[in-house]
């Protein structure tokens, strides 16, 4: 597998990491107050899922723009 391909399937893995994080903190959400004492560990799980796949994100094209 080209390095290309290795980082697409990274941005897929960390895709469904970072929705399934927003999705679990949008249930959390409708539960309010109960499990309050949660959300800022899941608002944290969120952003940074979200930080990781930007990152990887930037990465790929950085090495698509080379190629």
């Amino acid at each position: 597998m080209s390095d290309v391909e290795t980082l697409k399937a990274e941005v897929k893995k960390l895709s469904a990491k970072a929705m399934q994080a927003k999705m679990d903190l949008h249930d959390l959400s409708e539960e309010l107050p109960v499990g309050v004492e949660n959300v800022m560990a899941t608002a944290e799980r969120v952003r940074d899922s979200y930080a990781a796949l930007t990152a990887k994100r930037a990465e790929l094209k950085a090495l698509e723009a080379a190629a």
